[in-house]
Parts: structure tokens; sequence; C-alpha cells
């Protein structure tokens, strides 16, 4: 396991170093007709901000770099420049880098973008296939995924407008600020629980719910008391599911040597056809900071042409190193 990016242990203001991920989609209520109502697609855009764990989200017409960039500029409006932005290779955020010039698409290189050149803004790109390098966010991402997904995909809640999903969007982020980042103290003198809210707003305490009580039935007279039983049916999920996984995990513990360049490996692809092994050579090693070999530079030969991927080593395993 390797240490902790430096961009996670900065003092910066919050969302300075921001990790960003799409999504979605979920349909809405576009214009209604005379013969019913025409629906339209959206998708959420999650920033994480690397020091803090808060996050910020931001709602999308389409899976476009307009839609991302104008997506970028109302959350610099609200939160201010970034020094950094993470992702993955996502074609969405891969056009918004080309049309702002925000960094090379190669994994290892950093630019800085005349576009931002007054904020030092940089656009970082994880390799292919290496989520697990994008853990910051994707594990918010991944639980409120799996809630909205199952929320919003049922028969009785598709009749949503887009002010109806941007205002649940704000509710779903005000429930994931709050979460606590530290184990909840016991000591009656220190009572206080350290949540990315307070981190942000530094006030105590959370937003509260309007009051009443509202059930299902809601749902169908006012769309206010919508947004207020899809965000109930939002804490009721993620209170269940997310509070059970706050506890430490130990994974990669254990020092293996690091892959070099000449080794042959084996490329790991849940899209190949059955009995299809693509063999490769490293050309090239990409140490991190510790001198731990994390991403590499492939080179194969499949089906008479040759390519050349960059790639982290838990989608390579190594056959042979020529220094055995």
């Amino acid at each position: 396991m390797a240490d902790l990016p430096a961009e996670r242990l900065q003092t910066d203001p919050p969302f300075s170093y921001v990790g960003l991920d799409i999504f979605g989609p979920w349909e809405v209520i576009a214009r209604r007709t005379r013969g019913g109502q025409a629906n339209s697609k959206r998708w959420a855009v999650l920033f994480t901000c690397m020091a803090t764990r808060a996050v910020h989200i931001e709602v999308i017409e389409a899976m476009s770099s307009s839609s991302f960039i104008n997506a970028l500029r109302r959350f610099f409006a609200i939160r201010g420049p970034a020094k950094q932005l993470r992702s993955d290779c996502g074609t969405n955020f891969v056009g918004a880098s080309k049309e702002l010039k925000l960094g090379p698409l190669k994994p290892g290189e950093m630019s800085v973008d005349n576009y931002l050149l007054s904020q030092r803004c940089s656009w970082v790109f994880n390799p292919p296939y290496s989520s697990h390098m994008g853990g910051t966010w994707e594990r918010m991402i991944g639980i409120a995924r799996r809630i909205l997904d199952s929320m919003l995909l049922q028969a009785k809640v598709t009749k949503l407008t887009h002010e109806v999903l941007t205002t649940l969007m704000a509710e779903v982020t005000a429930i994931i600020n709050a979460r606590p980042l530290v184990p909840v103290s016991s000591d009656p003198i220190a009572p206080l629980i350290l949540t990315p809210s307070t981190l942000l707003t530094q006030k105590v305490g959370a937003v509260s719910p309007l009051p009443g009580g509202f059930t299902k039935a809601d749902m169908f007279t006012y769309q206010w008391k919508k947004v207020q039983v899809l965000a109930d049916i939002f804490w009721a999920r993620w209170q269940k599911e997310y509070l059970n996984l706050l506890q430490s995990r130990q994974k990669w513990q254990v020092n293996r040597p690091n892959i070099k360049e000449g080794d042959i490996v084996l490329l790991r692809d849940k899209l190949l056809k059955r009995n299809d092994w693509p063999m490769g050579v490293i050309v090239k090693a990409l140490p991190s900071k510790d001198g731990q070999v994390r991403k590499v530079e492939v080179k194969i030969f499949h089906h008479k042409t040759t390519k050349t991927f960059f790639r982290p080593i838990s989608e390579c395993i190594l056959l042979l190193s020529p220094t055995d």
C-alpha cells in the first residue's frame, strides 16, 4: 500500500485538490405535451475534496465535454478555483481536457493550462483500469450511485423534473457531508463529531429536515414533498449501508519485487474472448515517490498489430523476468 498522496495532506482551502467522476443517468420530464410528456436524461458530477473528504454534486444534461465544462465552471464559481483535478480516463474528461488544454493524456505527465493559469490548475489522469487509485471519490460514488439508482429506477418515482432532481442532489450532498470522518468519541467532554460539513461551513450540526412526517403518498401531491420523501429514503439507505463500512481495512501490506523493464507479463482484461491471452513486455516502469512501481507501460503484439498501453500493476500478471 502506497503512502497517502501529498494532495491528501495539504493545508490548503477545501476543494483545492479535487477528484471527480460522473454517475447516472436518470430520466426526468423535459416538457409536457398533449399526448403525455417528453423525457430526457440527466447525469451528475461528483467532486470530492482530497483533504476534507467533502463532496459537491452538479447535475449535467449530457455526457459531453461541453456539459462537463459548464459543470466545472459552476463548481469553480461556488467553491473557488482548484489547484489540481484528478479523474479516470473517461471520454468526456479527455474531451474536456483537450478543449481546455488542461493536461496531456498520458499518466505521469502534468502541465498547466492557459485557461486556468491564474489558478495554476492541472489535470491528472489515472491509468486505465485502475479505479483503486481513485478510491477517495470512487467510494462515495459507489455508495451514492447504488442507493440513488435503486431509488430513481423504480416505476413510481420516475416522474422527476429537473428542479426536483437538482434539489434532491443538494439534499444528498448535505447527507454525505454530514458523515463522521473519525470514530465517534464516547468522552462527554468532547461530544463534537468532526464532519466534512463542519470543515466547510465552520458550523456544528447538519441541516435539519423540514418539520412533519412525509409518506410515500406525499410524492404525488407537491414537488417539494417528493424531494423530502426521496431524501428520507436516501438517508435511511445511507445510514444502513455506509455506517457499517466505517472500519479500517487491511490491504496490500506485503512488499513485493518491483516489475522492471523487460519483464514478460499477462494482461488482465474482462472484455477478452475465451482462450485469448494477451502477453506483453514491460517497456517502461513508472515508480512512485517511494520507489515502488504501481503503473507501467506495456507493449503487446495482438492480432498481428503492436500496441502500447499504460496499466496499473494490478492488471499485470508477471510471467517471466530476465533477471530470474
